[in-house]
């Protein structure tokens, strides 16, 4: 490997205009492809095999336009009510609007007989329940505002508005560019103290930023032949930087060091380079094998992070080793330029550091000791990880100045948490759904019978009436007339008619729903709404507890468990416990599943790739250990300062939250391909 690098970096040196020259022209290809088609990412989470994934599939194939559920647009007065004369005005022009909104499938308003549970029992808080076109995977920025500046009137009235669902998720989704500003900050100041030049500190800024471009860019267009996270872009730019700053430094600082030693330039790069270089080429293999090692899990979102992270890290690697001895050659002994006197100290800065020497010379003195207090250390601190909870984000988590959060509080307190995850029902039948005419012949003939007895009151009122004077005609109209049901009598049976003409009357259906209604955690259910060819069926179940909760958790697995198969037995029916809330605890049951397997997985394969690069048994076992506590540890961290709360505050969050499902897994991968890359 070394003796390879060594006469590939002589190679990038001859032709270094070329070989700048192509990096620049594959930079400049990419953004303009980039440019042109833009960047193709996905939202979408499915996990083949699980009930939330079957539920979506279920309903893309017969009720598309409820495979991705509703979003609500929140209403809120903090004076009178939404049913006020005023208010009703404004809200009825609202959903007309929406309704003839090209991105808008279907609006309900909570004013409605259909959107009545859309409204609080005080009538100061409802929604306007919204089907879009687009799903969340879909959805851009610019039109989920679009949708949601169509409530603008009734902001103006003085009602407050906040969207929720995917589509106040869009436009809520936090900015990276300012932490990425920072991190690059942190970095210069860094390696100006340990450059002391602002020429050697813009090298490996410059490659990094340089291959981090060219990365995201083949990110971009990946995503138009593969589905891409929306996250990946964000985890690759963090992978991407660390490691492209990091593979620099390490041959810059050797680089350096050989000038200061009296080396030729180009001697002292291709050095550098079989040196320093080979530990670059080994460290980006441990981190692209722990990336990749990601889709040994079988999850779809998590295999692209995986991958589209690991090309990242290829690039990264592909810069550190043909770019970077190039501009080293180009600068030649000027890298010693633009020195800060009061950090330029060469002679001390790249041969030893006094601190760390000291403190290598105190553990070598004292392995055992330095030992056991470190393992003690990484164990304390691992120790929350034990009670490590797999959960899910919900916008209660988002900070408030957001449409996602100020719609999660509103609906919060006008519904309880629940309606903020409700679960989608979808249902499957076979033989195809059918309308209860038991129950609609009974309802006709009680309305026979009603009408009967109506007729036979009122021709008694008119004999009555008859007797003391009235003239018969007279008598009899208004007889009838006190005898007429009420326009809501009338009303009440007409819907009730027309749902028991319809398929979502199936007794077997109505069952399911009732079964599930009365489940324990469930607050409601809604009605049903069942395809023309009716074959699937879809309800939402709203559970007492907001999506993030435990207890809906448990409510996911007690309804696929314990409700649901006694409910279907004996019947056609085969139901779907899905949306969201389900297809995240899908993730974590999967990734508890897989986790261990995962692990196991790379560390063999670390193992074996050391093995290659020191050609000893002992120096991969005694990595695998270290980088495996280390990892403990950080789970540790993780646990006891977003799921315990502990010093939350500091960074930015009012209250604990539970680690999203995924985070562990992403976390293994990354830590541990980077600490191999550091005992490298």
């Amino acid at each position: 490997m070394s003796l390879a690098l060594y006469r590939l970096s002589h190679l990038c040196m001859r032709h270094r205009r070329i070989v700048v020259a192509a990096w620049v022209v594959a930079l400049a290809a990419l953004i303009a492809a980039v440019a042109s088609v833009r960047a193709q990412t996905s939202a979408d989470l499915t996990l083949p095999g699980t009930g939330s994934t079957d539920a979506t599939d279920l309903l893309d194939r017969y009720l598309p336009e409820q495979a991705n559920g509703t979003n609500p647009i929140v209403l809120e007065v903090t004076n009178g009510k939404l049913t006020d004369a005023g208010n009703e005005k404004v809200i009825d022009r609202v959903v007309d609007d929406y309704k003839s909104e090209p991105g808008v499938e279907a609006a309900v308003s909570p004013l409605s007989s259909r959107g009545k549970d859309a409204l609080s029992k005080d009538g100061r808080i409802g929604y306007i329940s919204l089907t879009l076109r687009d799903g969340p995977d879909t959805l851009t920025t610019d039109r989920a505002w679009r949708i949601i500046d169509v409530a603008d009137p009734a902001e103006r009235a003085g009602i407050e508005v906040a969207a929720g669902g995917y589509l106040g998720q869009q436009v809520s989704k936090p900015e990276t560019h300012s932490s990425e500003v920072v991190g690059i900050a942190a970095a210069i100041v860094i390696l100006l103290f340990t450059f002391g030049t602002a020429v050697a500190m813009a090298m490996p800024i410059t490659t990094a930023i340089f291959g981090l471009i060219i990365g995201l860019c083949a990110i971009a267009l990946f995503g138009h032949a593969v589905e891409i996270p929306t996250v990946a872009p964000t985890l690759g730019m963090m992978i991407g930087l660390g490691v492209g700053i990091d593979y620099a430094l390490f041959i810059v600082t050797r680089h350096r060091r050989g000038l200061h030693d009296g080396l030729d330039p180009d001697e002292s790069v291709a050095r550098a380079c079989a040196t320093s270089g080979s530990a670059v080429a080994f460290a980006g293999g441990t981190v692209v094998i722990a990336l990749l090692s990601l889709t040994l899990a079988g999850i779809p979102i998590v295999s692209a992070l995986g991958y589209s992270a690991a090309l990242v890290v290829v690039v990264a690697v592909l810069c550190a080793l043909t770019l970077l001895p190039t501009l080293l050659s180009l600068l030649g002994h000027r890298i010693e330029s633009l020195a800060i006197p009061a950090l330029h100290k060469p002679e001390q800065r790249d041969h030893k550091s006094e601190f760390f020497e000291r403190m290598a010379r105190f553990v070598g003195r004292h392995p055992w000791s330095s030992g056991i207090v470190a393992i003690v250390l990484l164990l304390a601190i691992a120790l929350p990880a034990l009670d490590m909870r797999l959960g899910q984000q919900d916008y209660g988590q988002f900070p408030e100045s957001t449409e996602a959060r100020q719609a999660y509080d509103a609906l919060s307190r006008g519904f309880g948490p629940g309606v903020n995850g409700p679960f989608l029902i979808a249902v499957r039948f076979v033989p195809p759904a059918h309308n209860d005419q038991q129950q609609l012949n009974q309802l006709e003939q009680q309305q026979k019978q009603q009408q009967q007895q109506a007729e036979a009151e009122a021709n008694a009122t008119a004999q009555e009436l008859v007797a003391e004077g009235v003239p018969p005609d007279q008598a009899q109209q208004q007889a009838e007339a006190e005898a007429q049901p009420s326009q809501k009598q009338q009303q009440q049976y007409d819907q009730q008619k027309q749902y028991l003409q319809s398929d979502a009357s199936d007794p077997d259906l109505v069952h399911l729903q009732n079964r599930i209604g009365k489940a324990k955690g469930v607050k409601s259910v809604s009605p049903a709404k069942v395809d023309k060819s009716g074959k699937a069926a879809v309800f939402n179940a709203i559970p007492t507890t907001g999506p993030s909760a435990e207890a809906t958790s448990d409510l996911v697995h007690r309804l696929r468990d314990q409700v649901i198969p006694p409910a279907t037995k004996g019947t056609g029916l085969t139901a779907y416990v899905g949306g969201s809330t389900a297809a995240y605890d899908d993730l974590a049951d999967v990734i508890s599943d897989r986790l261990l397997q995962v692990i196991a997985t790379v560390v063999a394969l670390s193992f074996v790739l050391l093995l290659i690069a020191f050609r000893s048994l002992l120096v991969p076992l005694t990595s695998a250990a270290m980088n495996l506590l280390s990892v403990a540890a950080a789970y540790g961290v993780l646990t006891a300062v977003f799921e315990k709360g502990w010093g939350v505050e500091l960074i930015g969050l009012d209250h604990p939250v539970p680690i999203v499902s995924f985070v562990p897994l992403l976390m293994f991968a990354i830590l541990f391909g980077l600490s191999m890359d550091y005992q490298v």
